[in-house]
């Protein structure tokens, strides 16, 4: 099967044009002689069947980031039988630079000069032909946002297929050599087909940053933005997660427990309460990853998370970050998952594990329900408010504290490099893809350990089969009494402690456990609680549900995107470690001021 390469500086629109391409059949692939997943999809290209890679954007062939280093080793392992070359038409002034770098690699290419549109608009004009004529490659204008000049790229990449590649020259030129190579073709191309206004017309980008990028007022227009972001989320993500809830509750009851009745007792528990609700645990997650990637799509496409990423630079330096991290750990309070997912917009992989590292403690929506829980059955409503409020504020003290404990581990010497694009908004069909994309990939890397998950916890909680379900006399009412001892100090009682064994898997099941284990629901389980814990004891289990191991969704998702195993256990044993010292401190703290 032939393959074709996607190349091209960051913010070129290469992903846009990779989703054009490929649209629904996208994949993550790995690669030999590199060790990140690349996005592939394939396509029919003529006669052929063709698979295209969307290679990771670099500035530079000869840099040192492990973006350029993906790219120079999946061009010598995997040569490509073409590449397309995306190029930022309205920066084409310091675009070329990395086109003649790849030229010199005797590649197979056809440049596409993205968003003419846009070119068109600041009153850059670029003569393809005579650029082509001059560089000696098939050179075509482009708009991969909105499609003109789409089929005519396609009609080319056909042609160019045709012919081998020539195969990668062995040696570049002397660096010193190369740079005034460079310089004097750039200079030979832009002065025969290219012509840029002496200066730019004010625009509508120019105007928005001077209040965006204000230096007083931007920072509360950021948080304003994104509080009306993640309430957007919450009000129409929690009933389509109802929703969906209810339809597999529907499901579970009208068909499949008649049509499971037969089987033996053990083996519906196994099949109804344990693999069917790990898969509709993760079905629950997938209207709010949605609206999630849909939402941020719109405000990561329109330029707008890279000056939020400029605003908090230098807080988030001083803390091992930068002003990306802060934008992740934003995305956490609506799912943890897709923050870590996230984090594929760095450059850095130190910087990356340190930001995956921190995104966990951010309080995500499914421990807001069981804080929400607590809170009314153990707080008056006054209070209720300040407690959660209380909640948020640790939730970042926590992560600021491992930023700063870990910050030496993970050093970061590269510098916070950032466009800054123009404003654009992103088409119906960029957004769908998009959600598309993000959801296929987490349901497909998830559920498997979802399912292995809630199955393990379906066994701890029914055996022995001698023993009551959910039970003390069960292996998890064992394991809780065990861990008491250790959880004592807390105020958790064993009760609580088998909760959190539950909430492992996902936090929104610890209310669940807690009504099993209680053999209670609604009403009569909230004076339940308050009548065997006080609030102190219900501070203390919150603030262990709040600082300890996520969720198996978001450790699965850790373990894959930063590919290292010992980094995700020393994440879990971290956050357990943390979560315990927390607790122990206010539990003995409180009792100790008479509480």
């Amino acid at each position: 099967m032939k393959r074709i390469a996607l190349l091209g500086m960051p913010n070129t629109g290469k992903s846009t044009l990779f989703n054009r391409m490929t649209g629904a059949s996208a994949r993550v692939g790995n690669w030999p002689g590199i060790t990140v997943e690349l996005l592939t999809g394939k396509i029919l290209l003529g006669s052929d069947m063709v698979e295209v890679i969307d290679l990771p954007g670099i500035y530079d062939l000869h840099g040192f980031s492990e973006d350029e280093q993906v790219v120079r080793h999946f061009l010598h392992e995997n040569v490509p039988d073409l590449a397309l070359v995306v190029l930022n038409a309205t920066q084409i002034e310091r675009q070329l630079s990395l086109l003649l770098q790849l030229r010199q690699l005797n590649l197979n290419m056809v440049v596409l000069l993205n968003m003419a549109d846009e070119a068109r608009k600041f009153g850059i004009t670029i003569d393809a032909g005579k650029m082509s004529e001059a560089l000696g490659i098939p050179i075509f204008l482009l708009s991969a946002k909105y499609g003109s000049g789409y089929p005519e790229a396609l009609q080319a990449a056909t042609k160019a297929l045709r012919y081998t590649t020539p195969g990668m020259a062995e040696q570049l030129r002397d660096q010193l050599e190369q740079d005034e190579y460079i310089e004097s073709e750039m200079a030979r191309v832009l002065q025969h087909s290219v012509q840029v206004p002496a200066r730019m017309s004010d625009n509508l980008t120019t105007q928005l940053d001077r209040l965006m990028l204000h230096p007083w007022l931007g920072l509360p227009i950021f948080f304003g933005i994104m509080f009306l972001l993640f309430q957007a989320i919450f009000f129409f993500g929690q009933p389509l997660q109802t929703g969906v809830g209810m339809l597999f509750t529907w499901l579970h009851d009208a068909a499949l427990v008649p049509l499971l009745s037969s089987l033996p007792d053990a083996l519906q528990g196994l099949l109804l309460d344990g693999i069917y609700n790990g898969v509709a645990t993760v079905a629950t997650f997938v209207p709010i990853i949605v609206l999630f990637f849909l939402f941020m799509a719109i405000v990561e496409d329109t330029g707008y998370l890279s000056r939020a990423a400029f605003l908090m630079d230098a807080l988030m330096a001083k803390m091992g970050l930068d002003g990306r991290s802060f934008v992740m750990l934003l995305m956490g309070f609506g799912c943890n998952v897709p923050a870590l997912m996230g984090t594929r917009v760095m450059r850095s992989r130190t910087l990356r594990l340190l930001t995956m590292l921190v995104i966990p403690f951010s309080l995500c929506s499914a421990r807001l329900q069981v804080f929400v829980f607590i809170t009314a059955a153990l707080f008056a409503p006054k209070s209720a408010a300040l407690v959660l409020f209380s909640l948020y504020l640790l939730s970042f003290a926590s992560a600021i504290l491992t930023a700063l404990l870990f910050k030496r581990f993970f050093p970061s010497n590269e510098p916070f490099v950032l466009e800054l694009p123009p404003y654009r908004f992103p088409t119906l069909r960029q957004m769908v893809l998009r959600g598309w994309h993000e959801v296929h990939h987490f349901v497909h890397r998830a559920t498997k350990f979802i399912v292995a998950g809630v199955v393990l916890v379906w066994l701890l909680t029914h055996m022995p089969p001698s023993a009551a379900p959910a039970s003390a006399d069960t292996w998890a009412g064992i394991v809780g009494g065990w861990l008491h001892p250790l959880f004592a100090p807390t105020g958790i009682t064993p009760e609580l402690t088998i909760a959190l064994i539950f909430g492992f898997v996902a936090k929104e099941i610890v209310i669940g456990s807690l009504a099993v284990i209680y053999g209670l629901s609604g009403h009569a389980l909230t004076n339940e609680l308050a009548g065997q814990l006080d609030w102190v004891q219900a501070y203390s289990f919150m603030l262990f549900t709040l600082i300890y191991t996520p969720c198996l969704s978001a450790i699965a998702t850790l373990r894959s995107e930063s590919k290292n195993t010992g980094f995700t256990l020393v994440s879990i044993l971290w956050s357990l470690s943390l979560a315990w010292l927390v607790s122990i401190t206010f539990y003995q703290g409180a009792r100790a001021l008479g509480y």
